[in-house]
């Protein structure tokens, strides 16, 4: 399970490492081009939502239990698409990578 830490002091998502890995290339890349987005979290256990509002200003962290996963880059699309939307990025389901002939 990673971590993801936003501000100073850092409020702390957890958020499993392959999930984690895929959202840090996403905002990275927001943030790279000097762009904001909303990021909102639904706690599955409490169904409680939170959401922060990153800026290139943001203070953030990404903490990880394990090495670096193999990117999914039909998820990756996905969640760009979401980080792009008036909703903001959130986590969408990972899809099935279609099968190599």
């Amino acid at each position: 399970m990673g971590t993801l830490h936003y501000g100073s002091p850092s409020v702390e998502f957890a958020i499993d490492d392959r999930t984690l890995a895929h959202l840090e290339l996403v905002i990275l890349a927001k943030l790279r081009r000097r762009e904001s987005l909303s990021f909102a979290v639904t706690d599955e256990d409490t169904g409680i939502r939170r959401s922060v509002w990153l800026s290139p200003s943001s203070t953030i962290r990404f903490e990880y239990d394990a090495p670096m996963p193999e990117i999914n880059r039909l998820w990756l699309q996905e969640l760009v698409d979401t980080a792009n939307s008036s909703g903001g990025l959130r986590i969408v389901p990972e899809p099935e990578l279609p099968e190599s002939r």
